[in-house]
C-alpha cells in the first residue's frame, strides 16, 4: 500500500510540472488517503501482532 501511495505522490509532482493543476491536486489527494490508510493499518498491526508466550 505504501507503494501506491508513493506511486500517486511522483504522479501529483509530475503533473503539476507539467502544469495540470486537476491532476495533481486529485493525485494528491489520493495519496494522502493512502498514506492514512496504510498508517492505520500498520498501527493495527503493531498492536495486534503475535505475542511470544
Amino acid at each position: 500500500m505504501l507503494r501506491w501511495t508513493i506511486t500517486f505522490i511522483i504522479l501529483a509532482v509530475i503533473a503539476a510540472i507539467f502544469g495540470f493543476g486537476g491532476i495533481a491536486a486529485g493525485a494528491a489527494s489520493i495519496a494522502k488517503v493512502l498514506f492514512f490508510i496504510f498508517v492505520v493499518l500498520f498501527i493495527i498491526s503493531l498492536l495486534t501482532g503475535r505475542k511470544k508466550v
